[in-house]
């Protein structure tokens, strides 16, 4: 077939297409020749019809997809993007030419020129969108070629496009994502496509897509995992390996639509996880089942079926563990890198298995937990091998702080088993941790860089604190409470470093209490509250201390007026009290009138923990906690018979303090309270914190011992088994 054109002064330009394919070189060499040709007629024709033809010609050689990148740019030159643009939008149409002659003619054009990253994103190619968005969703046979030859070259103008800044955008601005939608739906030509870059569009603006597409994406998702559910063939893996980048944002597949996905994959993932399957079929339902651990926990493994559902979790975790240990085990670091993608996704399956192990009302029964406890401990010990093979090396891998990030949740829960291998990774950890607080916002981008390991919409990662210390918080509480791992975090620096944060934490919530700092803050007390009681000679020592009592000394006032945050005023509270103790005698406890507000404060949260009310069997009144205590009173109540025994340890230590209790009525309070309630309702444990205070009031202050007489103090202490205060009472009153 020769196709020919009157170019004019140029005689006929000529292209001929035969059955017999010429060699491969002769090829090369006649494409290159009829290119240079065309781009000489480009660069100098003078009406549509030297153009047109040319560009025919020019397209023969865009089809081959084999030019590079300077050829294209070349091409890009000679035409340009008006004509193109002519082409698009022409409704007239020569003759005996089919329908799309033109359109097709300027979308091979655009193709060619979207493999350019950077004309891809160019304003030019942006506004075509829509015409784009009608090419794929066009009516078509598949074996209409010139068509289908259309809709192609429009796919790869869009897939050039996503790939570009503002692309998705647009992409999703424009309706792209509810065509590809259409066309998956209805399994139109083209649908494969549409499905790859429903995906990419997915991955890159998740979000936003679900955001005002969800109604669509919905439909989309119900079909993918209705056919994930019923394949029994290799599509099943194939969907497998897609259904990632389809999972909405949380909580959504929780909505009534969404239930029907999620049983459907996990029934996909039961029936493929039980299975003797080879690694390239497995894996990838282990990082669907990681996303899906994530975002929604247990939730989307069905409970009706307990012992079912129990056996796929157990088997879930399991899997999970062992493909950790087989990777990171390896003694060839370079391994483990290339299933970087794998074991985060496993790291997921790994923490909702530990979530499990400790919760107590949990799917699994107490022999999946034993079981799954020992082989956890397993595969963490195998993360703890990595990370001191290659830790020290690769603070700034995204898959590091991953592996740091899944060790930290162990470690909250489990701090006896592997101890020596804990003590020895503890160094590389607060380095670590050390290095990422103290790049600030620089390295704050590191949790969306796992989100982007997982390959997936996942949030596992994208919500994390950039900053290692928020996650080491609960494993450090427990750390700083056994002695060889407490001597190495001393050593390390800890103290000061974690100061540091604790000051950071409180600016930050100081000006908005809003923020999720509070949590981190309470966390951070309990690890400093360890250190004040086992090792109160680093307390006295390190200048870390006393600023952080100043801090505690300054807040608590201001703290305690908001009975939201009375859990961290317990925590902060307590802690100042028991620093007070320690530093009562140095310097470290700064301004006076400031140690006295502090002071103040704290009688304030303990004089209100308890009432009196009246019991409604016996008609007696009784001691009960407080209403404004009662919610929190499971999470303070420690706090509060540690901060009663600190506050009496510290009258006899600040010669100002006896007043300040007299003078707040707080000794009137507790004698009236014992004197209104049962005796019986009383515990030990209340009766021991009460008489701490009066003893100590009793003997530090003469006019405080006097008033407790006057009140009937000797005959309560008897009636309580208060056996130092009666003692206390019957001696002669002593002079300060």
């Amino acid at each position: 077939v020769i196709f020919l054109f009157r170019v004019e002064s140029r005689g006929w330009v000529h292209v001929m297409a035969s059955s017999a394919e010429p060699a491969p070189e002769a090829q090369e060499s006649s494409r290159s020749l009829t290119l240079e040709r065309c781009l000489e007629v480009l660069r100098d024709a003078k009406n549509d019809s030297e153009q047109f033809a040319a560009l025919l010609l020019v397209t023969k050689a865009v089809r081959a997809n084999d030019i590079d990148a300077k050829t294209r740019r070349r091409i890009f030159n000679a035409v340009g993007f008006t004509f193109p643009n002519r082409l698009l939008v022409s409704q007239e149409i020569p003759a005996g030419c089919p329908q799309h002659v033109y359109r097709a003619l300027g979308l091979t054009l655009l193709a060619c020129f979207c493999t350019d990253p950077e004309l891809a994103g160019h304003p030019q190619i942006l506004s075509k969108i829509q015409i784009l968005n009608e090419t794929i969703e066009s009516n078509c046979e598949a074996n209409d070629v010139p068509l289908t030859s259309m809709i192609d070259d429009a796919y790869q103008c869009l897939n050039g496009i996503v790939a570009t800044p503002k692309g998705p955008t647009q992409m999703v601005g424009n309706g792209t994502l509810q065509c590809l939608c259409n066309v998956y739906l209805l399994h139109s030509y083209g649908w494969h496509q549409a499905l790859n870059l429903l995906a990419r569009l997915l991955t890159t603006a998740g979000a936003k897509c679900w955001k005002k597409y969800k109604s669509e994406l919905g439909k989309v998702l119900s079909m993918l995992s209705r056919d994930f559910q019923e394949a029994e063939d290799l599509s099943k893996f194939k969907l497998c390996e897609s259904l990632p980048c389809f999972l909405p944002p949380s909580p959504l597949l929780l909505e009534s639509w969404g239930v029907e996905c999620l049983t459907n994959i996990y029934q996909g993932l039961a029936r493929i996880l039980s299975s003797k399957l080879n690694e390239a079929q497995r894996n990838p339902a282990l990082q669907l089942a990681g996303c899906l651990a994530t975002d929604y926990g247990v939730d989307w493994i069905p409970a009706e079926d307990r012992v079912k559902s129990s056996r796929f979790l157990a088997l879930l975790v399991n899997l999970a563990c062992v493909e950790v240990r087989l990777s990171l085990e390896e003694p060839d670091p370079h391994y483990a890198d290339s299933r970087q993608d794998l074991i985060t996704a496993c790291y997921a399956a790994l923490e909702l298995g530990i979530q499990e192990c400790t919760r107590e009302e949990s799917l699994l029964t107490e022999a999946q937990k034993l079981q799954l406890v020992a082989i956890l401990q397993e595969a963490c010990g195998a993360i703890m091998y990595y990370l001191n093979q290659v830790g020290w090396q690769r603070m700034e891998d995204p898959f590091i702080f991953a592996s740091v990030r899944l060790l930290s949740a162990w470690l909250a829960e489990e701090t006896s088993a592997l101890r020596q291998e804990v003590c020895e990774l503890l160094p590389f950890l607060i380095r670590y941790a050390r290095t990422r607080f103290q790049l600030g916002p620089v390295g704050q981008d590191l949790p969306s860089q796992v989100a982007e390991l997982t390959l997936c919409n996942s949030s596992w990662g994208s919500l994390w604190p950039g900053n290692a210390l928020r996650f080491l918080l609960p494993a450090l509480c427990h750390l700083t409470a056994e002695e060889e791992p407490r001597r190495i975090l001393i050593a390390e620096g800890v103290p000061a470093l974690l100061f540091e944060y604790f000051q950071q934490l409180w600016d930050a919530f100081a000006s908005d209490e809003q923020s999720n700092e509070e949590v981190s803050l309470q966390t951070a007390c309990g690890i400093f509250l360890n250190l004040v009681v086992t090792a109160p000679d680093v307390v006295r020592q390190e200048h870390c201390f006393s600023r952080l009592m100043t801090l505690l000394l300054k807040s608590l006032p201001t703290l305690l007026k908001k009975k939201e945050h009375l859990v961290l005023a317990a925590s902060v509270a307590t802690l100042g009290l028991m620093m007070a103790r320690l530093l009562a005698s140095s310097q470290g406890l700064g301004d006076a009138a400031v140690m006295k507000k502090f002071f103040r404060a704290a009688i304030h949260f303990l004089r209100r923990a308890y009432v009196s009310e009246k019991d409604r069997s016996s008609e007696k009144l009784i001691i009960a906690v407080s209403s404004l205590y009662k919610a929190v009173w499971g999470d303070i109540s420690e706090l509060w018979f540690l901060g009663m025994q600190s506050f009496a340890s510290c009258v006899p230590l600040l010669p100002w303090l006896p007043l300040e209790v007299l003078e707040s009525r707080w000794v009137q309070d507790i004698l009236e309270l014992l004197e209104c309630v049962s005796p019986t309702s009383v515990d030990l444990e209340l009766v021991s914190a009460f008489q701490g205070i009066l003893k100590e009031q009793a003997e530090k202050s003469p006019a405080c011992k006097e008033l407790i007489l006057s009140q009937g103090g000797a005959e309560k202490a008897n009636m309580y088994g208060m056996a130092a205060l009666e003692q206390c009472l019957c001696e002669d009153s002593k002079p300060l």
